[in-house]
């Protein structure tokens, strides 16, 4: 199991105290500094079940700039959205925990991080 963080993040803190409570294995990649390739996104993006879109910061100061909120959000405008993540990592909603069984989850809530303990 893997958990995206940025540290900063109560969220993500307070995923990873769970996780330590309840003395899950898990390995953190700090995703801001270990920035994740397009490649990397897709692949969670699968796990989630999610597109792009759904796992974007658009309130962020970065969001804003870019003018994510106009973005089209279509199956073709799906790698703009990808590029838009790798480039900016701030945008990448947090924390997401990476699961044993393939899946994963955005990991905002205990039960959140409770249910990919489980999978």
């Amino acid at each position: 199991m893997e958990i995206w963080i940025n540290p900063a993040c109560s969220k993500c803190r307070s995923a990873v105290r769970l996780l330590d409570a309840e003395g899950a294995d898990y390995t953190v990649r700090r995703y801001l500094e270990d920035v994740p390739s397009p490649e990397e996104i897709r692949a969670v993006l699968d796990r989630l079940g999610l597109e792009p879109w759904d796992i974007t910061r658009t309130q962020e100061a970065d969001a804003k700039e870019l003018g994510l909120k106009d973005w089209p959000r279509g199956a073709e405008d799906r790698e703009r959205w990808i590029t838009a993540l790798a480039e900016h990592p701030k945008l990448i909603q947090r924390p997401i925990i990476t699961a044993e069984d393939g899946t994963a989850v955005v990991a905002r809530t205990d039960e959140a991080v409770r249910d990919a303990m489980g999978r």
